[in-house]
């Protein structure tokens, strides 16, 4: 039962939409808050740079059919479906909260819960650490440029080199300098990983507390009703079911092996939120940005329910399968004993 219930981040981050309805900060505040959490998102990429070996970042080209086949769930296949949801628009689904979805849809990967997944279900782990790295490197180029195209073939206005700038200096710039450092600092970040995680946690609860305090005092409560939340939710319920039936069986026909087949079913199914959240109000600046990661927000813990339970199925069906390799040994040990 406890696999359904929300983890603690994502009582924190309910937490923190409510204060902001409530409590939004506006005004001069809100533009130092807004620096304060510049810096923070700043700070947030740094840490990403600096823990990610340079061994996994090697060691992510020697198995590249399945590192592939990833990225493609990822950053192809995800847009796709992202597109074909636009039918419901403007019928059922709101276009602020549509731009939501096309935008989850470009994300990169989650890192640790897909590791986590995959370690779980008996999967190929350290394919799964490249692959989710790799992803969240390559969103850093990708993300914007498919939001760009995906905006503009949907009808939402295309990317801009505004964006592309503060990308690359609030983004990418830190990114590249933890990496510069990672020799030098890289263990001792990763030593001190529980220390760190309030930066990690933090930086994305104060961009969230700032989107939704501008969504709030441009009256996202008051446009939003009960059945556009429940639309959005049901959407990211069967956008997320697709692409585990996809990556799932598309990697048994592919002739992927048990362990890989987990890697890409976990790895290629999430989508993050600590990348997309800061990605979102640098892409998004002056828009309604409360409304286009509520979506992204749902995502998240909908994605960490559905692969809890089916990573759980895995490793049961794991046990089951070494059990009766065992009860078969034994079987046939006896049998040349008696013999």
């Amino acid at each position: 039962m406890s696999r359904f219930l929300p983890d603690n981040f994502t009582l924190m981050l309910v937490a923190t939409v409510v204060l902001a309805s409530f409590f939004p900060v506006s005004g001069v505040a809100a533009d130092y808050f807004g620096l304060a959490t510049k810096v923070a998102i700043g700070l947030l990429f740094f840490l990403h740079g600096a823990r990610l070996s340079r061994d996994v970042v090697i060691a992510g080209f020697l198995h590249w059919k399945l590192h592939l086949t990833i990225l493609a769930a990822t950053f192809v296949l995800f847009p796709i479906f992202g597109l074909a949801a636009g039918v419901l628009v403007p019928t059922m689904l709101p276009p602020a909260f549509y731009t939501g979805i096309l935008f989850l849809c470009v994300l990169p990967s989650t890192v640790q819960s897909s590791i986590a997944f995959t370690s779980i279900a008996g999967g190929n782990v350290p394919a799964a650490i490249c692959s989710a790295s790799a992803s969240n490197i390559f969103g850093m180029f990708l993300t914007p440029l498919l939001a760009g195209v995906l905006f503009s073939a949907s009808g939402h206005a295309g990317f801009s080199l505004d964006a592309l700038q503060s990308i690359l200096l609030q983004l990418l710039a830190p990114f590249i300098l933890g990496q510069v450092l990672q020799p030098w600092i890289g263990d001792f970040i990763r030593s001190k990983k529980k220390i760190l995680m309030p930066v990690d946690r933090g930086s994305i609860l104060m961009v969230v507390y700032l989107a939704f305090s501008e969504s709030v005092n441009e009256g996202l409560w008051k446009t939003m009703s009960l059945r556009d939340l429940g639309v959005v939710i049901a959407v990211n319920i069967v956008l997320l079911a697709l692409v585990l039936l996809t990556t799932m069986y598309g990697s048994r026909w592919l002739g992927f092996s048990k362990e890989d087949e987990i890697a890409i079913t976990f790895c290629g199914s999430k989508k993050s939120l600590a990348s997309g959240v800061p990605i979102a109000t640098v892409i998004f600046a002056g828009q309604n940005i409360g409304s286009i990661v509520l979506p992204l927000m749902l995502f998240h813990q909908i994605q960490l329910m559905a692969c809890a339970v089916i990573a759980q199925r895995y490793a049961d069906a794991r046990k089951k399968q070494a059990s009766a390799v065992q009860s078969a040994g034994d079987k046939k040990a006896a049998t040349s004993a008696a013999g």
